[in-house]
């Protein structure tokens, strides 16, 4: 390519390099130029070398004589840059999508080898000379077995998540036997929670109750460390713990030897609650000699499922359904509170996969509008698993007693931080309504729900459900690792609710931190027991 100026300043000429074609030439006008214009005309020309000579290489490999003009060579190069083909590349193209389509509909012989990765697939191609239809045929297969095992694989991870999530971790089991046998060895491990000048608060109603209702002695820990730690106000807290019999004296010792003054703890097992019958408690009967609800929840967790058939999100919610949990009369009793504490007029219930992050004082001065649950809604935002919940969400309306009396857009709520008016609770019927609906699922053999608690609890509830401020209560913490750092900063609580909770080694990492600095390393148990390393 050669650049040619007139001694006169007057042309400016551009031709290739073989000189048989003028590619651009410019005239100047007679008058004398200015530096400017010549500055303006080698910036253009600055511009356009760069596509003149890749015009004028195209033009040299395809021979001068076939396509001597600019207007051939852009019918020439204009298909090319706009990614079309020529007529014998097109009929290529259509040839192949033809026959993709005959063999996605062909039966794949039985027997039929398959590589085991796409450069195998090359190699097979070549050495064995497949033609088309081979080749698709192949094709189809190979991806056809790698979906099978991509879906085979999150069957099985979900299955091991379960059993991760309903097993006990060897820490916190240690630690539980560790401080039950020092409830036996030690006087102080005994000590009466609180001590006798205290008791009167335990029904003092200027005192801010909060009720605790598990058997991890660790997460027990937790919450009541994190809502102490959190208040402006310890010394006006009153802690009543509810554990399960088999760890009674493990959570009374922790409570006995690591105190929380100013706040007050009281710890009591269901054993010590005379109210506690089976004849005044009839989900405790049901639930343990049912036979529905001992075949979902102690049987074959695959029985019955068609995996082919059943997407990983299903499978996975079906899982959930059955963990241990949802048997407990722990996980039930909240629903007999107004019962186990006649004396009290209003107490804040936690889960024990809770971390209290702020004070929780001003919930004392939420105005329930005369209703008895200030709870947070659910249905309010966009996330599938947490925030985006209705009923039908939770029961089936196939069932013809759902679909009666249950709305299927009806907004849910969440359990785990809730404020109950027991005052007003008294004057209701919820317990009944309760027992009612939990009776018709057990007779419906558990077609009706499926998931623990919480639905016979958004029947009993209806009507009496104040919403409260969703900055109070964060969940889903123990679902997904999507979740927003600064939301969880922000929030007063935040909830664990999932299966990865922040004990277990399936508990999200950048999550767990929130929770574990209210662990207290500190303790010659907690540091024997290897808890969390």
């Amino acid at each position: 390519m050669h650049l040619h100026i007139s001694p006169s300043m007057r042309s400016i000429t551009i031709s290739s390099s073989n000189e048989f074609i003028d590619l651009m030439k410019i005239k100047v006008a007679a008058r004398h130029i200015s530096y400017r214009t010549l500055f303006h005309t080698i910036l253009i020309l600055a511009f356009l070398l760069p596509f003149v000579f890749i015009l004028t290489a195209v033009v040299t490999l395809e021979g001068v004589n076939k396509c001597s003009s600019i207007d051939c060579l852009g019918r020439r190069l204009g298909p090319r840059l706009l990614g079309r083909v020529d007529g014998s590349e097109q009929r290529l193209v259509r040839d192949f999508y033809k026959i993709l389509n005959e063999v996605s509909t062909q039966e794949i012989p039985d027997g039929l080898k398959l590589p085991d990765s796409f450069s195998q697939l090359v190699s097979d191609v070549k050495n064995n000379n497949y033609d088309a239809r081979t080749f698709g045929l192949v094709l189809r297969a190979m991806i056809e077995k790698f979906e099978r095992d991509i879906r085979e694989t999150k069957f099985a991870e979900l299955m091991n998540k379960h059993f991760a999530a309903s097993s006990i971790p060897k820490g916190i089991h240690c630690l539980s036997l560790r401080l039950t046998d020092e409830y036996s060895s030690n006087a102080h491990a005994r000590r009466q929670l609180p001590s006798p000048e205290f008791l009167p608060l335990l029904s003092d109603n200027s005192y801010h109750h909060f009720v605790l209702s598990t058997d991890n002695i660790l997460a027990a820990s937790v919450v009541v460390a994190s809502t102490v730690q959190s208040s402006l106000k310890p010394e006006k807290i009153v802690f009543h713990v509810i554990t399960d019999k088999k760890t009674y004296a493990g959570m009374h010792s922790w409570f006995a030897l690591n105190s929380v003054a100013p706040a007050i703890v009281e710890v009591k097992g269901v054993h010590q609650f005379d109210w506690l019958t089976r004849e005044n408690v009839p989900v405790l009967e049901a639930m343990e000699t049912h036979n529905g609800v001992r075949q979902h929840y102690h049987g074959n967790h695959l029985a019955g499922t068609n995996l082919s058939e059943t997407t990983p999100r299903t499978f996975a919610s079906k899982l959930q359904s059955r963990s241990p949990k949802y048997i407990s009369l722990l996980n039930h009793l909240r629903i007999y509170i107004p019962e186990l504490f006649p004396n009290l007029d209003k107490v804040v219930f936690l889960d024990d996969d809770v971390v209290v992050q702020r004070d929780l004082t001003p919930l004392w001065d939420i105005d329930l509008n005369g209703k008895v649950n200030g709870a947070v809604e659910t249905c309010q935002g966009e996330d599938q698993w947490v925030m985006s919940k209705h009923f039908r969400n939770y029961f089936n309306f196939s069932h013809p007693l759902v679909a009666k009396h249950l709305d299927p857009e009806e907004c849910a709520w969440a359990y785990g931080m809730n404020i109950f008016d027991l005052r007003a609770w008294r004057k209701t019927n919820i317990r009944e309504t309760y027992h009612s609906w939990l009776k018709e699922n057990l007779e419906s053999n558990l077609t009706m729900w499926k998931l623990g608690t919480l639905p016979p609890a958004l029947i009993a509830f209806r009507g009496q459900v104040q919403a409260i401020e969703p900055s109070w209560h964060m969940l889903g913490l123990g679902y997904q690792n999507k979740t927003n750092i600064e939301d969880v900063h922000k929030a007063a609580v935040i909830h664990y609710n999932g299966q990865s909770k922040p004990w277990l080694e399936i508990g999200f990492e950048h999550l767990r931190p929130f929770w574990t600095k209210y662990v207290n390393y500190s303790n010659e148990f907690v540091r024997s027991c290897h808890i969390l390393e």
